[in-house]
C-alpha cells in the first residue's frame, strides 16, 4: 500500500522537525514545498508532501497515515 500524507506547519524550526522526522520514519518526500501567507495568523506556513511503502497491509480510511 502507498501512503500519503501532507505535512503543513509554520514557517520555523518545528515544522523542519516535523519533515525530519518523517524521513527517519521512512517516508520519502513527494513533490516540491509550498510557501503561503496565512493572514489569520499574520504567519508564513510551509507545507511539504510526503510518501511512503508499507508492505502487507490494505489501506481503509480509518488507518493513522502518521503512523505508518
Amino acid at each position: 500500500m502507498k501512503v500519503y500524507r501532507f505535512l503543513a506547519g509554520p514557517d520555523d524550526a518545528s515544522f523542519c522537525h516535523k519533515v525530519t522526522l518523517a524521513l527517519n520514519k521512512g517516508w520519502s518526500l513527494h513533490g516540491s514545498p509550498t510557501y503561503a501567507y496565512n493572514a489569520e495568523t499574520k504567519q508564513m506556513q510551509c507545507g511539504q508532501a510526503v510518501v511512503k511503502e508499507v508492505e502487507g497491509k490494505e489501506y481503509t480510511p480509518d488507518i493513522k497515515l502518521s503512523e505508518q
